[in-house]
């Protein structure tokens, strides 16, 4: 809402050009900041690097000469992780990227900001009335002296024909959201893609909102009212989420003997949607853009690749691991510090999966809508036909991540760590502390801080 004493807007905008641009790769607008990283996401000398996944298109001859896309693609939170495996892969063959990070901390963040064909934009996607304003602006709904940072987003959108949008919970979410799609309206993006989720009381008056999903639902709701030819995507729950680390929901906690345990209030027998976000989202959204919104306009598309139940994905991950997973139905355990937001979603989400509930047909449908789940995996597959499943994702690449968090339980033969060495977890992002906060998208909550990782955000 405009103003006739407008406060003047604080971005501290920095913007690192895309090789080339203006002709000889000199920043347009801001300060230009190359960043120089030595430390890579995983230890280089790690036995485990060896098993690691080889990706079948690293190998594939090319058939033919194919052009360059001549297309750019806006971005906002490119550091997590649905973000970066669209630029990740996108880059790769020929689009440019115009992406927004919070910051430049982080292992993810250092590999997009240091991409040839990606144009970085650090800044809030809100901006603070008050410098001195220390308010933890994770919580939903209005936030009176918040506001939207339209200049840097009006700047992202410069050039852009395509868009991929995941709104977080930093800020406003709903205002965001809406200023994101007003903007790619008035530069006329030909496809926008937006990474939504269910508010689940607008399908059943009993079942409770999800906080953070219901404003994804809200900023969905506009985009259609305002036209813009758009496509929306429902992701399953990440196989990304899954760490040792004692953070609520999706800790998988190792055991004195080695085994682990999975704690979550989702019934045994329930079917949840599954997605490997780092090397499925991308391969599917830039199959989006190739066929279009004449194809794809006004959808919603289920983007899971695997239909299992708690009891199930505890099966596919000791098979890959090669050792012991349980599932046990109990309430969400909050044992580290945590955002106010994200504390209420899963406050939220304790209620909505209830311990009451014993009949897993009665479980709510974990995309609110019974017809868009019974689409999975179909909706995924007519996009992309290389997932990797939780059994893959288990043997090959959980223990690279756990290593990568200080972990050693992969190279004690099944011992693991102690007890007491399980139970340790680095510090969280302090409650309240914006200064302390970074984010992937919550989707993108809280942060992994390891040995040899500096940030590794995680999605719900």
């Amino acid at each position: 809402m405009s103003s006739s004493n407008p406060i003047p807007i604080r971005t501290d905008l920095v913007i690192r050009p895309a090789s080339g641009e203006n002709g000889n790769g000199s920043p347009r607008t801001g300060h230009y900041s190359r960043h120089k990283h030595t430390r890579s996401s995983y230890s280089e000398g790690s036995p485990l690097t060896a098993v690691s996944r080889n990706n079948s298109l690293s190998f594939r001859p090319l058939k033919r000469a194919a052009p360059s896309p001549d297309k750019t693609i806006a971005v906002i939170n490119a550091s997590g992780r649905q973000a970066a495996s669209l630029i990740r892969i996108a880059t790769a063959v020929g689009y440019k990227v115009r992406a927004q990070l919070r910051n430049l901390e982080g292992v993810i963040a250092t590999e997009v900001s240091t991409n040839p064909n990606v144009t970085v934009f650090v800044g809030e996607l809100y901006v603070r009335n008050k410098p001195d304003d220390k308010r933890d602006v994770t919580v939903h709904g209005p936030l009176p002296g918040i506001r939207v940072n339209h200049d840097l987003i009006s700047e992202l959108f410069c050039g852009a024909q395509l868009a991929f949008i995941n709104t977080t919970f930093y800020g406003d979410e709903l205002q965001i959201g809406q200023a994101i799609a007003d903007a790619a309206k008035k530069v006329g993006v030909y496809h926008y893609v937006y990474s939504s989720m269910p508010d689940h009381a607008a399908y059943n008056p009993d079942w409770p909102s999800l906080p953070l999903w219901a404003a994804k639902h809200e900023v969905e709701e506009y985009v259609r009212k305002i036209d813009l030819p758009a496509t929306f995507l429902y992701t399953g729950i990440y196989n990304n989420n899954f760490t040792s680390l004692l953070y609520p929901l999706f800790c998988m906690e190792l055991q004195p003997g080695g085994s682990f345990v999975w704690q979550a209030p989702f019934h045994p027998d329930a079917k949840l949607p599954w997605l490997d976000a780092e090397h499925d989202v991308g391969p599917a959204i830039l199959q989006l853009f190739k066929d279009g919104p004449q194809k794809w306009n006004g959808r919603r598309i289920a983007l899971a690749y695997e239909y299992l139940s708690p009891l199930e994905a505890c099966e596919a991950f000791e098979r890959g691991l090669g050792r012991p997973v349980r599932y046990k139905r109990g309430p969400i355990e909050v044992k580290v510090k945590i955002p106010e937001g994200y504390r209420d979603q899963l406050e939220a989400l304790g209620k909505l999966f209830s311990l009451e509930n014993k009949d897993p047909k009665a479980q709510p449908p974990y995309f609110g809508d019974q017809e868009l789940e019974s689409r999975c995996p179909d909706d995924a597959l007519a996009l992309w036909e290389g997932p990797r499943g939780l059994e893959e994702y288990a043997r090959e690449i959980f223990p690279l991540e756990e290593e990568a968090n200080g972990m050693t339980w992969m190279f004690d033969e099944g011992n693991g760590l102690t007890f007491e060495d399980a139970n340790t977890v680095p510090e969280s992002i302090p409650e309240g502390n914006e200064d302390d906060e970074d984010d992937d998208s919550i989707d993108e909550g809280l942060v992994m801080r390891g040995l040899k990782r500096d940030e590794e955000a995680w999605l719900a």
